[in-house]
């Protein structure tokens, strides 16, 4: 059997997109375990989903903080 540590090994080899999108589907599958009072995950998440369908929406870190008048 795979262990946890081989799981996270072969997770972190992956793209941050997969593993955003991983992270948000194990996130997703506890059940009543988070408390989502102002709805910050199922807005992340849906957030996550809009970049995977159209990854033009998508702002880097560097026009994130441009956009802002701060530099990286």
């Amino acid at each position: 059997m795979i262990t946890l540590a081989e799981i996270e090994s072969l997770a972190l080899g992956l793209s941050i997109t997969d593993r955003a999108k991983l992270a948000a589907d194990l996130l997703e599958s506890i059940p009543g375990v988070l408390v989502d009072e102002d709805e910050g995950l199922s807005e992340a998440i849906r957030r996550s989903e809009e970049m995977d369908r159209d990854p033009s929406v998508c702002v880097s870190h560097e026009e994130f903080l441009k956009a802002f008048g701060r530099s990286a």
